[in-house]
């Protein structure tokens, strides 16, 4: 059986990838097909999430065993075949590519091909540049430096600004009027 996935960023709005892969290969598979689509290097500790069907985290499977308590299950990549986490259309993952600042792709299960075999995962559709893999934030230091924000006395807004056109609890109030009128 084939599953065919379509990944899509939430920082990159032109970026699509489809991976076809056996529903027999491993999560590390998985990984490394997007790895490669997304001209990525194979240097973060990634993991993936199954997830409901609003993107709610229910199942953790890392890159690496970490260690965790003998009460939970742990699901590895490498040990962890696709169809013992996934069986049907529709199943969400998210893919954490930068750990450092939990980036993710948004992974759905979008068709199941059954009856075919896949020797290797191949990526069937490939649209859109992919976001940086990691921050730099060395780089990010200092082009905040370099652009910093003005943050004087008006940042916050008007100069005008009169706090007695404001009731105590700090809601506008309109003169002669109830504000809940409007609702």
């Amino acid at each position: 059986m084939i599953y065919r996935f379509t990944i899509i960023s939430d920082e990159v709005d032109d970026f699509l990838r489809e991976i076809k892969i056996d529903s027999d290969a491993t999560f590390f598979n998985l990984h490394r097909a997007i790895l490669t689509s997304c001209g990525y290097k194979d240097d973060q500790m990634t993991s993936f999430f199954i997830c409901d069907s609003d993107w709610e985290k229910e199942k953790e499977v890392t890159l690496e065993d970490m260690g965790t308590s003998s009460d939970e299950d742990s699901w590895i990549m490498k040990d962890t075949h696709l169809s013992e986490l996934i069986e049907e259309e529709k199943q969400r993952l998210l893919y954490v590519f930068d750990p450092l600042t939990e980036r993710v792709f948004f992974i759905e299960l979008t068709e199941i091909i059954p009856g075919k075999d896949l020797d290797k995962p191949e990526c069937s559709r490939k649209h859109g540049k992919a976001p940086k893999q990691s921050i730099d934030f060395d780089e990010m230091a200092k082009s905040n430096t370099n652009n910093s924000l003005d943050l004087d006395e008006n940042f916050y807004g008007d100069q005008s600004f009169d706090p007695e056109e404001f009731d105590p609890d700090g809601f506008e109030m309109d003169e002669g009027s109830n504000s809940y009128d409007r609702y």
